[in-house]
């Protein structure tokens, strides 16, 4: 990688953790989108966005839970299956085409998610056990795949399905987010053995960014305005994989 790109990537890399972190999210569509844009090769991508992923996400759950919006009752039927199916997801390797389909339909679909603003005022009850065993099952799965953490999937889930406000959703989905990506990583490492080098030079760059996002998310920032402006982003690398 030239240092014009990775000047251009680390950039990319902090403001999406800055963003993302601050309606409790890890980023990993966001840094798929970014090194799709860059032209990176999908086995650089997938370990890159897990890695990134698991600092940010371990930063975000720690200012979410921090302000009280944690709920472990909530959190763990989801994560429970989860886990063994993101490590079996990450071992995975999808040949190019197919693995710019899935994720270019994965960035489609979280800019239509983050295009609509769901009321935090309806009432809320706690989904039956086996239901989100079986919801997180499949999100793990997902997340394995792509190399996300399943989280900006399972955000919507909880708003929609009246089984979670907003931030506690996102509490929620910050820790699901943090033991997938773990999981999907060492699906990938036991498959390839490889990282690319230049992952370490954007560890610092997300742990800035996601400091800073996290701590705001969690207590000051209106959601609604980042999640427009990340959706433009997605569309594009989504629309940019699955036709390009």
């Amino acid at each position: 990688m030239d240092p014009h790109q990775l000047v251009l990537l680390t950039g990319g890399v902090l403001l999406v953790a800055f963003l993302y972190s601050s309606v409790g999210h890890a980023g990993a569509s966001g840094y798929i989108a970014i090194m799709a844009l860059l032209n990176l090769a999908p086995e650089e991508i997938k370990p890159t966005a897990l890695v990134l992923n698991i600092f940010v996400a371990s930063i975000t759950c720690r200012q979410f839970r921090r302000a009280g919006f944690f709920s472990w009752s909530l959190f763990w039927p989801f994560a429970i299956l989860s886990v063994p199916l993101a490590f079996a997801g990450g071992y995975v390797r999808l040949p190019a085409y197919g693995f710019k389909v899935l994720v270019g339909t994965v960035l489609v679909a979280s800019a239509v998610r983050l295009l609509l603003k769901p009321s935090d005022e309806a009432e809320v009850h706690a989904p039956r056990k086996a239901t989100a065993v079986a919801v997180g099952a499949g999100l793990g799965l997902l997340a394995g795949l792509t190399g996300t953490g399943g989280g900006i999937f399972l955000t919507p889930v909880l708003v929609f399905m009246k089984w979670a406000r907003i931030k506690a959703a996102g509490a929620a989905s910050a820790a699901f987010i943090l033991v997938n990506s773990a999981a999907g990583l060492a699906g990938n490492m036991a498959s390839t053995r490889k990282l690319p080098g230049f992952t370490w030079f954007l560890v610092a760059a997300v742990v800035a960014g996601g400091a800073g996002g996290s701590y705001l998310g969690s207590r000051r920032f209106d959601p609604t305005v980042i999640k427009r402006l990340l959706a433009v982003v997605l569309a594009i690398a989504g629309f940019k994989l699955v036709f390009g």
